[in-house]
């Protein structure tokens, strides 16, 4: 379709559809460049840590269910993980079940960051949300849960050339 099939109705469309996903786009740079910059972690290691801190997963979680749970590709992770590994945070090893499977698991020493870290993210929180009201965190969330699975549902016919 050419800009001049487009009709003024769908102009406006994606003009906000672009709004939208140029902002997306700019609140994850902000949040990447904040983040390393305030909180001394990249996101990604962040989320890692996070995932990996939750009571259920205590004694491990799968690679695969890991990169699922955080929506990054496999060789992404294990790029984190080298390096949360190199800094002692977690570990790998085998699945006592699935010998072939690795599990990650949070050390000692990740707990202790974590902790501290957590601490630094809760006032994070607390001052880049410091304008929502309660009611408009969960709306927020429930549209940002609806734009993730749009966005995952997405299959672009290939290009013709």
């Amino acid at each position: 379709m050419s800009n001049e099939q487009i009709s003024t109705h769908d102009a406006n469309l994606y003009a906000i559809n672009n709004r939208l996903t140029f902002r997306l786009f700019q609140l994850g740079n902000t949040l990447d460049r904040m983040s390393s910059k305030e909180l001394g972690v990249s996101p990604v290691h962040w989320a890692v840590l996070g995932a990996l801190s939750r009571e259920q997963v205590r004694e491990g979680m799968s690679f695969s269910d890991l990169t699922e749970y955080l929506g990054v590709s496999r060789q992404n992770l294990d790029g984190v993980l080298k390096r949360l590994e190199r800094d002692q945070h977690v570990v790998r090893f085998a699945d006592q079940v699935d010998r072939r499977a690795k599990k990650v698991m949070m050390t000692e020493e990740g707990r202790i960051f974590w902790d501290q870290l957590e601490l630094k993210i809760y006032e994070y929180y607390r001052q880049a949300m410091d304008g929502f009201a309660f009611d408009d965190k969960v709306t927020f969330v429930h549209f940002l849960n609806k734009l993730n699975k749009g966005m995952q549902a997405v299959k672009l016919e290939a290009n013709k050339k």
